[in-house]
């Protein structure tokens, strides 16, 4: 159905977004889903059609391995029946055929595909290192693509994956998720389970297969050392000079990163130990400086602490950790609010709307001149539901200034027609 060509059909259901499922049963709604989710998707489904129990959350591997592909399937010969499938790709992932094509021919190079910072001799970020370590212990044949060497590739995954952060693992073409996921699913003997369903290769255990790298070259006593000086603070910088006075620009940059996530944290001045400087790269396999670490794990040098730190990653594993407390969701609503003068909360970007009302919205704003920041509410199902409730606003979009809600599309397209958006956004 054509959401938009419909408004009856679309009302009736409460459609906001496209595209958008119903799933009925003897005449009545017993589901719905916003938005394109393969693995909800599958799992719905499942649930309607019985194949699972409803009462039981499907584990994710099965999920997207099992029911995802045969629902997709049966979705896509729909959408090329209508003559929709290129364009609703396009819709789905904001990525064009080229670089869509080019990643999916990545993913299914290997069996077992892991897109990482670094490679597996010389991972660049502890999150890697673990996931390489775990395909190493599950003794497993793997291909990987270090994602810094291709900004392209590294971030057109992002979008066509739906996952924002780094390393994604995939199996047979799907994607089993990062670094924590891939841990769970190993501890729980769920990785083994999947790799032997879907006849992935395993490594023969003659000598030097498998397993995890240790660090090599380095004295008992110093290895000691750089352990002890590693775990002395559960966040530890190695730097050049101190906090107070870095030597080098990428340490003053991490420096300032930690001091605005307000993170209390230890450093060690390497210019002033050259054992430690020379040791601790042999060690972590990181040639260069400041190197950081959370309780014990290298999480990597500047570039990667800011780009962490823009994503939203930094903040979250200090709070996992238990390193700075957990922000409120009200907390986390009124920064995001506050975040920009004018304030658009949205389906999809302002440069790939995700409805027709995001989509007028922005357009208005656009044809105002106005600048203004956003954030896509489909990413983020917290920030969403609470939104609503926090602003007492129940649709998308939200347009706020200055703090304050301003309302939704109908009121931006008549404060625009009667000539008062710019004047009420400039107040």
């Amino acid at each position: 159905v054509e959401a938009e060509e419909q408004p009856e059909i679309s009302e009736e259901y409460s459609v906001s977004a496209v595209p958008f499922f119903v799933f009925l049963k003897d005449g009545q709604v017993v589901d719905k889903l916003e938005g394109a989710d393969p693995s909800s998707l599958a799992n719905k489904v499942a649930k309607v059609t019985g194949s699972i129990n409803p009462g039981e959350a499907a584990a994710p591997a099965s999920l997207g391995m099992a029911a995802g592909p045969t629902v997709l399937e049966s979705v896509q010969d729909l959408a090329k029946a209508n003559g929709s499938s290129q364009m609703g790709n396009q819709v789905q992932t904001g990525l064009d055929d080229k670089i869509e094509k080019r990643l999916q021919q990545l993913i299914d190079s290997h069996p077992v595909m892991l897109f990482m910072k670094g490679n597996p001799e010389e991972p660049k970020c502890g999150f890697s290192r673990k996931v390489v370590d775990i395909l190493k212990d599950e003794k497993v044949k793997f291909g990987t693509f270090d994602i810094l060497s291709d900004n392209e590739v590294r971030e057109g995954l992002k979008k066509f994956s739906k996952w924002p952060t780094f390393p994604q693992l995939y199996c047979k073409g799907e994607l089993l998720g990062g670094c924590d996921i891939a841990i769970a699913m190993h501890e729980s003997g769920e990785l083994k389970e999947v790799f032997r369903d879907h006849g992935v290769d395993i490594i023969g255990t003659e000598q030097g297969t498998g397993g995890i790298l240790e660090p090599t070259g380095l004295t008992a006593n110093l290895n000691s050392r750089l352990q002890s000086l590693i775990n002395s603070s559960p966040v530890m910088l190695f730097m050049k000079g101190k906090p107070g006075e870095p030597k080098c620009g990428f340490s003053h940059k991490v420096v300032e990163i930690l001091k605005q996530e307000k993170v209390d944290f230890e450093s060690f001045d390497i210019l002033s130990d050259d054992e430690v400087r020379q040791g601790l790269k042999v060690y972590s396999n990181w040639s260069s400086y400041p190197q950081l670490y959370i309780k014990g794990e290298l999480i990597g040098g500047s570039d990667i602490a800011l780009e962490m730190q823009k994503s939203g990653e930094l903040k979250r594993i200090l709070t996992e950790k238990g390193i700075i407390k957990e922000e409120t969701l009200e907390d986390h609503l009124k920064s995001l609010i506050s975040s920009s003068p004018v304030m658009l909360f949205m389906k999809g970007t302002p440069d790939n709307p995700r409805c027709g009302f995001s989509s007028k919205v922005v357009n208005a704003l656009k044809e105002e001149g106005i600048d203004f920041g956003s954030f896509d509410i489909l990413t983020n199902d917290e920030v969403r539901q609470g939104l609503k409730v926090f602003s007492n606003w129940p649709t998308f979009p939200q347009l706020y200034y200055k703090g304050e809600l301003i309302g939704g599309c109908d009121i931006v397209l008549e404060l625009r027609n009667n000539g008062e958006l710019k004047a009420t956004l400039s107040e």
